[in-house]
């Protein structure tokens, strides 16, 4: 019971964080979570370190490494001009960023783009006099929207990703057609709730941005060069039915070793958001311990529900995310699809509920909490009711879609 209680308080500090005049980080909320149960003896030290999945730990540290030397170097701006800078009027620049940043959040995870893409976002609403809110919910829609087709698009999708043998094709082949259909689908519920945000706003075209470290710059080239092959080899050794254990782990990292090993690491690495690291870290051994007590095993068990009956994954999944989150939702849900012996479409309905769930509330997704705080760094916010008043009705529609699609 402690441990259910913790579990509880810990999310109720994460949708308060204040108080007093205390203002709490989610990460320190998620390790004093963790450090509870460990203290009060839920789990055990040993368990609580095997509970640690480094696979996902070691991926995130070699992104957050690629994205921080992305925004270093000024390729990332250069990156931007490039998707963004032809954009005519207000409709075409947000579109372009639903699906450009969708794409990316599918390559370079959501978590990564929404520490890269926030600023960018901030300076085109800037830069063409447009109300930052519609962009700042276009970029937290693309960015969920995106990540559910790639099985490195975000944490939980990584998660679902190593229980399965061809993930990259797996992923494509379920979740692709549906994912563009519901990033279209974003653009014209924004369209409708910021309409005079859409009309009147013709933009002058300006030259490319310049560079600002050339040198870290053709290094990021060479990184997602790398990453790009190497998910190609990924793809190629799944259809050759070739049995190497090459994880997704590897990709990160590879990728990552030429900012890493370059003249700018040392402020590359203290620049990761290691934060956000310990977040993940903490929150596998706080959700161990909730596995371990059987609390929500047996929930779902006196409620006698067909947890392997697609709808009812895709109902659970959205809605115990806004609970829960994302992540710790596929952290405790997925053992109980593997232990029923769950076939790949319901592997991939849980990725594509738990995914999209982060489009209903600010708490349904970490990406949403990255963006708010990135944004209140510079005097700008969404609210709880300016997220839920579009997400609430674009979370129904995209999991119609998915549900439609399997």
């Amino acid at each position: 019971m402690i441990t259910i209680l913790t579990l509880f308080s810990v999310f109720i500090l994460i949708a308060i964080r204040e108080i007093g005049t205390i203002r709490l980080q989610i990460w320190q909320i998620m390790l004093f979570g963790a450090l509870t149960v460990l203290i009060t003896g839920q789990i055990s030290p040993l368990d609580a370190l095997q509970s640690i999945n480094f696979d996902v730990i070691l991926f995130l540290f070699g992104m957050f490494a690629v994205g921080q030397a992305l925004e270093e170097s000024g390729y990332l701006a250069q990156i931007s001009h490039t998707l963004f800078g032809k954009a005519k009027s207000a409709d075409q620049l947000v579109l372009s960023m639903l699906f450009g940043f969708g794409m990316l959040s599918a390559l370079l995870m959501n978590d990564t783009m929404a520490i890269i893409g926030t600023p960018i976002v901030l300076l085109l609403a800037k830069k063409h006099r447009i109300a930052p809110k519609p962009l700042l919910l276009a970029l937290a829609f693309a960015i969920t929207i995106g990540s559910v087709m790639s099985p490195i698009g975000n944490p939980q999708n990584i998660l679902v990703a190593i229980t399965l043998k061809n993930p990259f094709i797996t992923f494509f082949t379920y979740l692709a057609v549906p994912t563009f259909i519901n990033l279209f689908l974003a653009f014209l519920l924004l369209k409708i709730f910021y309409r005079d945000d859409f009309t009147g706003k013709n933009f002058t075209f300006d030259p490319p941005e310049v560079v600002k470290d050339p040198k870290l710059a053709t290094l990021c080239k060479v990184a997602l060069s790398l990453i790009i092959v190497l998910i190609g080899v990924k793809m190629a050794m799944a259809f050759l039915n070739v049995t190497v254990d090459f994880r997704l782990t590897y990709i990160a990292l590879i990728g990552a070793l030429p900012v890493l090993m370059s003249e700018k690491r040392a402020k590359i690495i203290r620049a990761i958001d290691w934060h956000t690291l310990i977040f993940f870290a903490a929150l596998f051994v706080l959700m161990q311990s909730v596995w371990n007590s059987g609390f929500f095993q047996a929930l779902l068990m006196d409620l006698n529900l067909n947890i392997t009956s697609i709808p009812v994954i895709l109902a659970i999944s959205v809605l115990l995310s806004q609970l829960i989150s994302n992540v710790p939702l596929v952290a405790l849900y997925l053992p109980l699809l593997i232990h029923a012996g769950a076939s790949t479409k319901e592997m991939m309905a849980l990725a594509a509920g738990s995914t999209i769930a982060g489009n209903m509330l600010i708490l349904g997704a970490a990406s949403n909490v990255i963006i708010i705080q990135n944004a209140e760094k510079k005097g700008e916010t969404l609210t709880f009711v300016d997220f839920a008043k579009i997400g609430i009705p674009l979370t129904l529609i995209n999991t119609m879609v998915y549900y439609l699609s399997f």
